[in-house]
């Protein structure tokens, strides 16, 4: 007989590989474990875990509830993963409240959905050109070795005016980002942020320089340098995760989806990150029950709410909700749409070289997200 994972028996931040279609077990148990629940947080300490959709919507507009690292638990360091705090490193991801409110003013109306449009045919002409490569390499080839971290990276720079001879030091360095050695995660941090700094030559042009002369007049150089570095590091990132989902499934034979739906439905049955980015509370509070000391760490499970069987449709938690809802939204489904696109009209005759449900899906562990071990395919059929 079949027993449910009892929350007992997993562990949602520890390493895995699975088959693509198999579920994760850690997402049945947090759901029927009740709206949140305490865990243990890989840094040490509890943290509380959000598992219903109406909660997380709340727990995002929460004032009371912040990702300044500064009201991370005490015994947190570097090893958590943390950014430094915002008043060390002000970020769309450290800082909240008017702030917060500010900095994002400065980087919306680079990213929003009409100007997203308007770079659609540049952004396909990019799918178009890189798969063209790919497909010269070889009559199979592994989509996760290259195109995945190269495409996303040459739309991001392209877009903000760095120069394209400098994508390639920038995979040498998100490559390195998933080595379990955390120096030298680190050192390819500081790398990628070198190269951001590009953005700041003079004569660039592209959303660097518009977001340069939009940012609030205090903004030092390095802080510009960074927000360059944070939008590189999360576009790519998050867009490289979802890659492989979604080509595998434009391929698999039974894929009749338009191109947008299949996108959203890659997205929404394997979000870029299973997790939010880490939130904490600034003083006590109560949340459907729980009692949460301040400085407790929270997360909301985006993977298991937008998996839950008895889900209402409707917009999922892929990119977030409330003020700190994904300010790159639109670029990352544009990007994934052009993919899908192309495939479909230059390759017609692509397919996978295994069986669909033969391929793995491998995640790291901690928060991070999880992205497919390989993608054989021949391109040209």
């Amino acid at each position: 007989m079949h027993h449910a994972p009892r929350l007992d028996d997993i562990d949602p931040f520890a390493a895995t590989t699975r088959g693509i279609t198999e579920p994760d077990p850690a997402r049945t148990a947090l759901r029927a474990a009740g709206p949140i629940v305490r865990m243990e947080a890989p840094a040490g300490g509890p943290v509380w875990i959000v598992t219903e959709e109406a909660l997380a919507r709340q727990v995002f507009a929460d004032p009371r509830i912040v990702k300044d690292p500064a009201f991370a638990p005490p015994a947190w360091d570097h090893t958590a993963g943390l950014e430094r705090t915002a008043a060390e490193q002000p970020s769309l991801t450290t800082l909240d409240g008017p702030d917060h409110t500010a900095l994002r003013r400065a980087h919306a109306p680079l990213l929003n959905a009409k100007r997203i449009r308007a770079q659609s045919d540049r952004v396909h002409a990019i799918a178009r050109e890189l798969l063209t490569e790919l497909a010269a390499e070889g009559p199979v080839v592994d989509v996760m070795d290259g195109f995945t971290v190269r495409y996303p990276l040459t739309v991001l720079f392209d877009l903000l005016g760095l120069p394209l001879d400098l994508v390639g030091e920038a995979m040498d360095a998100c490559r390195r980002m998933s080595t379990d050695d955390p120096a030298d995660q680190g050192r390819a941090i500081a790398d990628l942020a070198d190269l951001a700094a590009a953005g700041l030559a003079d004569g660039v042009h592209g959303l660097a320089a518009e977001l340069r002369d939009r940012v609030p007049p205090e903004t030092t150089r390095q802080q510009l340098q960074y927000h360059l570095f944070a939008l590189i590091f999360a576009g790519q990132l998050t867009t490289d995760a979802s890659l492989g989902f979604l080509i595998a499934r434009v391929l698999a034979d039974d894929s009749e989806l338009p191109s947008d739906d299949l996108v959203r439905e890659t997205l929404r049955l394997n979000p870029p990150a299973p997790f939010t980015l880490w939130r904490f509370t600034t003083t006590e509070i109560e949340l459907a029950g729980a009692r949460l000391p301040a400085r407790a760490p929270v997360l909301v499970d985006i993977q298991g709410i937008n998996t839950d069987p008895a889900r209402s449709p409707g917009p999922d938690l892929t990119f977030g909700a409330g003020p700190h809802f994904c300010v790159g939204a639109q670029l990352a489904q544009l990007e994934l749409q052009a993919v899908a696109t192309v495939l479909r009209t230059d390759f017609p005759d692509a397919r996978l070289t295994v069986p669909f449900a033969d391929l793995r899906q491998t995640c790291p562990g901690n928060i991070l997200g999880t992205r497919l071990t390989t993608l054989p395919v021949a391109l040209r059929g």
